[in-house]
């Protein structure tokens, strides 16, 4: 599929699973969730319940660790009755701040398309999340000199984006999206007439997946890994 990247002026990346590692420590966390709280529930109904929280939560606290944890302790909270312990709930916040102390581990090749592509185009980052947590882990990445700006969206919808773009004072034509979860980073920006490239990371949260319907790789590309993107168009002279 044959899609012209020529008007590009702004270069948006994704920050979580497409920079560097994120999901897995996610994943981590559950299990060890699921293991403290074992004698109130099975794995799987709390890994079930879990997610119920988050997305019940997310209007309140939005994405990030810190509304995962929370998350976490009120399902303790709820399973148990209110008869969970101290210790436990202690331990749920050392698995927080485990996860937002976790070295920043970054995926093949980053650095090498940043450089690259910030040489002939405007570099952002555009990621939900906790905005203290996210400057952090740029910080902590070794990338920050790549990027303009860091923004961080409350949700990655249609309006988010225009509204980004306005800010930005560039067409959606002018702009183009690199991320790894369809929902957010590809499907909102095809639909405003931007550009976009999935780049899938191995495992997604269940809240970002689409069907197959919706993932129906029109007006997008996909790129296996991140350095791919660097063949779909050439730089500007």
């Amino acid at each position: 599929m044959e899609i012209d990247y020529s008007n590009i002026k702004v270069i948006g990346f994704d920050a979580d699973d497409t920079l560097w590692v994120n999901e897995t420590y996610f994943r981590e966390a559950e299990a060890q969730v699921g293991e403290l709280l074992s004698h109130y529930e099975t794995p799987n109904k709390i890994d079930q319940e879990l997610f119920r929280m988050e997305i019940k939560n997310l209007p309140t606290y939005g994405y990030g660790v810190k509304g995962f944890v929370l998350s976490m302790i009120e399902l303790a909270l709820e399973l148990s009755n209110g008869s969970v312990s101290n210790t436990i709930i202690n331990e749920i916040l050392c698995i927080g701040k485990d996860m937002i102390n976790k070295p920043i581990d970054l995926l093949d090749d980053v650095e090498d398309v940043l450089k690259s592509l910030s040489k002939e185009y405007k570099l952002i980052v555009a990621t939900k999340g906790d905005l203290l947590d996210q400057e952090r882990k740029l910080e902590k990445s070794g990338l920050i000199d790549y990027f303009h700006h860091v923004e961080v969206l409350s949700e990655k919808e249609e309006h988010n984006y225009i509204k980004l773009l306005k800010h930005l004072e560039i067409k959606p034509s002018e702009f183009l999206m690199i991320g790894n979860s369809l929902k957010s980073d590809i499907l909102p920006l095809v639909n405003i007439g931007a550009a976009a490239i999935h780049v899938p990371f191995h495992t997604t949260w269940q809240h970002e997946k689409v069907s197959k319907n919706e993932a129906n790789g029109k007006g997008y590309k996909t790129a296996r890994r991140l350095n791919e993107i660097l063949s779909f168009f050439s730089a500007k002279k």
